[in-house]
């Protein structure tokens, strides 16, 4: 999409803002939900790499915000408002949640990628937050670059190919 200057990078269990002409990209997603939520009219945009559906299943007493869905979207929501971001513009894009392994047990344990995106979903819609696009499911890993400029979330899929979203 860009050069790779302008490229800001979201690891594992990360979170982090991008305005134009930057993107904002993560890399790899298997059951694990790139979410994207961005105000095209003012070009910025937020990216959370979430792992894991909700931390109050935890037993941890200090938590990676960043790696569960219903803590990493209020701080990417709080950064996106303290660059300008308005609550009534925000939509959001979201990829990822593959079923990476085939299970003998359909354990709801197992399902996390599913849980994922089930989990994404429910927030959004609490915080009236709606959803555009959406490449989820499957059962491959997929990288993912978005352009504030443009609102497009382009999604590479290992065998797959690319597709803008």
């Amino acid at each position: 999409m860009h050069s790779v200057s302008n490229v800001v990078s979201v690891g594992i269990s990360d979170l982090n803002i991008a305005s134009a002409p930057q993107t904002i990209r993560t890399l790899g997603r298997g059951s694990c939900v790139g979410i994207v939520i961005y105000d095209l009219h003012n070009k910025i945009s937020g990216l959370s790499h979430v792992m894991l559906p909700n931390s109050e299943l935890t037993k941890q007493s200090k938590i990676n915000e960043f790696k569960y869905v219903d803590t990493a979207i209020p701080i990417l929501l709080e950064k996106l408002y303290s660059q300008g971001a308005r609550k009534y513009a925000l939509k959001a894009k979201i990829a990822g949640g593959a079923q990476m392994f085939q299970f003998e047990s359909s354990s709801d344990a197992m399902r996390i990628g599913p849980r994922n995106v089930e989990a994404v979903q429910q927030k959004l819609q609490e915080l009236n937050i709606p959803i555009i696009s959406m490449d989820v499911g499957g059962k491959k890993g997929r990288t993912i670059e978005f352009d504030p400029e443009t609102g497009m979330l382009e999604v590479r899929t290992v065998y797959k190919g690319t597709e803008l979203i």
